[in-house]
């Protein structure tokens, strides 16, 4: 049995989507959603989907052991970050090397780092015109956006795009590619 541990922000639909697809799949659970909100919409998602799921503060993640404990204790197979916006501790990276993903909604090494997240990522690429963008599927390493390259999925922009519009067809790449890309680390 493979176990993921997403982590989550925000309204949770890329981890309702993973999911979704390995419903079905004997071989692959999730083994909790984690989220640094307490308000987050994921919350609500996973309740409602029966996933376990745990809040926890910013002393749990940065100034103890805390979330990194819990970690130990669920020995994940590959920790996920879907929409999640803190930038993860060395101890974390250090301890999980090499089975944390993270999904960022543009084609990095453009349009990364710290502050870039969500409409701003696509509200600069139409500032700055670009004909294409995407999602990059990556490691997670000590800085923003920065760790090696899994995957990368191109959408173009045409001129009547908007940042919304933009935003929608990122998101159907996300939900298109990135449970494909943790099945494929997942087996290896």
């Amino acid at each position: 049995m493979k176990r993921i541990v997403l982590f989550a922000s925000g309204s949770g639909s890329n981890v309702e989507n993973i999911a979704d697809y390995f419903k079905d799949n004997p071989n692959v659970t999730i083994s909790a959603v984690l989220t640094n909100k307490r308000d987050a919409k994921v919350l609500e998602r996973c309740d409602r989907l029966k996933i376990n799921a745990l809040y926890f503060n910013k002393t749990a993640f940065l100034e103890s052991d805390c979330v990194l404990n819990i970690l130990k204790a669920l020995q994940p197979d590959l920790i996920v970050l879907a929409g999640f916006l803190w930038k993860i501790p060395d101890a974390l990276i250090f301890h999980f090397s090499d089975k944390i993903i993270n999904i960022h909604p543009a084609l990095l090494p453009k349009y990364g780092g710290k502050g870039m997240y969500g409409m701003k990522v696509h509200e600069t690429i139409l500032q700055n015109k670009e004909k294409e963008t995407g999602i990059t599927i990556h490691y997670v390493n000590q800085n923003y956006d920065e760790g090696a390259i899994i995957h990368q999925a191109k959408t173009s922009i045409a001129p009547s795009d908007t940042a919304e519009s933009i935003a929608e067809k990122v998101h159907a790449l996300e939900y298109e590619h990135f449970p494909k890309i943790i099945e494929s680390l997942l087996n290896g």
